[in-house]
């Protein structure tokens, strides 16, 4: 399946009751695993969270220290739909600057960016940046 078939698949299972806003992502890592997630909201509307997350959660728990390639990102509306910033600060920490993020909508429209495009001044640990 391609990245996007993955992630129709996965935005198909999004729990969006109040928003109704559904969201699939997927990520295929630098060794060609891929992984897939659904945004998830409840009651408690701000404890959600995206689909993003929970790529990259089951990324983690499947491939403990795996590297991101590259990540799809569908959603509905008009124009492409980008991940939040607390999401490009979650895919940072699992990618490199060169890591493509294909953002698209159920029409086609789609952007690609380079993580580096996206969070360029993404928080980092590392203390000689």
């Amino acid at each position: 399946m391609t990245l996007r078939q993955l992630a129709e698949s996965a935005r198909s299972k999004a729990h969006a009751p109040y928003s109704n806003f559904h969201v699939g992502v997927a990520l295929e890592t630098v060794d060609g695993q891929t992984f897939v997630g659904a945004n998830m909201e409840n009651a408690s509307y701000p404890e959600g969270w995206c689909a993003e997350t929970t790529a990259i959660a089951h990324m983690q728990m499947a491939a403990p220290g795996a590297r991101i390639k590259r990540v799809l990102v569908l959603g509905q509306g008009e124009g492409v739909l980008t991940p939040c910033g607390g999401c490009r600060q979650r895919l940072s920490e699992f990618s490199s600057a060169d890591t493509l993020v294909e953002c698209t909508n159920l029409k086609g429209d789609t952007r690609t960016f380079r993580m580096d495009e996206l969070l360029p001044a993404a928080f980092d640990l590392d203390p000689s940046h």
